[in-house]
């Protein structure tokens, strides 16, 4: 009898650990995901929105980047509009940290400041970024006064603290740590800039790293060393042979193509990759599953807006 009860508990935690495998084929979590808000580039891909997603850890949200269309994307996963994440409601979106400062990773801010406030933000947004952070946000609630000012003292019973932010302007180290998560900026190479970070976040159960926009670096292969997530951009390699000379010299000081994250991925074998900030180039998600496997055969997806993983 003892052996058959021994001999069911062991099925039983088997079939436990084939449930809790995503069809992404990684160990799932019961207190970290990852949502993908955008996936996308500059161009205006409807499909695609600007680069932003959400670490959510016990039930509470921290937003990586604010490209066009977050709030709504995160409003489309969250329980007020018939999804499955709290955290995403806009009055939780409280916590934010910010790669760099190109336009398509913040043209989304004001929304961020002003609209989870206007549905119930009652502290301010805590927003960590490079060096211009605190001048972008002095700018935008600048430029958005008036409205504030009728908000609180018009007939709308807005309260005075959900529009204000708390910006801080970052170097490389950890930057942020409370209950849920310990983040760690590094920076990484992007073009000419002078201030772009990648992030590693770790919670209880999982370590992510985050590439925000780069070209392979040695940071970026340093801190996704143990990594069980890597989030990084990617290009199709056959739409980048495509170009001519001035648009190959840019994107391959800027970005990563999907060879060289391949080659990234074999050398630091995370248990999932999950490329974003994808320029396709008239690839599909499978030419750039098949070109990055051409270097890495352990399991990739291409982040679509909307996944949660």
């Amino acid at each position: 009898m003892k052996r058959k009860v021994n001999f069911l508990l062991s099925l039983s935690l088997i079939l436990f650990s084939i449930l809790s495998y995503s069809q992404s084929g990684y160990l799932k979590s019961d207190i970290t995901k990852i949502a993908i808000l955008g996936s996308g580039n500059p161009n205006p891909d409807p499909k695609h929105s600007g680069c932003s997603m959400a670490i959510i850890v016990n039930n509470e949200s921290y937003i990586i980047d604010f490209g066009p269309g977050l709030v709504r994307k995160a409003a489309a996963l969250s329980t007020r509009y018939g999804g499955t994440e709290e955290a995403l409601n806009s009055k939780n979106l409280k916590t934010v940290f910010l790669t760099h400062l190109h336009s398509d990773h913040t043209t989304g801010y004001p929304d961020l400041i002003l609209t989870p406030w206007v549905l119930g933000r009652d502290v301010p947004l805590e927003v960590y970024g490079p060096e211009g952070i605190k001048d972008m946000t002095s700018h935008i609630l600048e430029a958005y006064k008036e409205d504030i000012k009728y908000r609180l003292y018009g007939l709308e019973p807005a309260n005075n603290q959900g529009w204000r932010v708390n910006a801080y302007e970052i170097n490389e180290g950890i930057i942020y740590t409370d209950k849920n998560i310990k983040v760690e900026a590094f920076k990484v190479t992007h073009g000419s800039w002078p201030n772009a970070f990648g992030f590693r976040f770790t919670t209880p159960d999982k370590i992510i790293v985050i590439s925000g926009d780069t070209k392979p670096c040695r940071n970026i292969l340093k801190y996704s060393e143990g990594a069980d997530i890597l989030i990084h951009e990617v290009y199709s390699k056959t739409g980048f042979e495509k170009k001519d000379d001035f648009w190959k010299k840019y994107h391959a000081n800027n970005h990563t193509s999907t060879f060289e994250l391949g080659e990234l991925a074999a050398k630091v074998k995370p248990d999932l990759v999950i490329a974003y900030h994808t320029l396709y180039w008239g690839s599909t998600n499978q030419d750039l599953l098949d070109e990055i496997a051409s270097k890495y055969e352990g399991k990739v997806v291409i982040g679509q807006d909307g996944d949660i993983y």
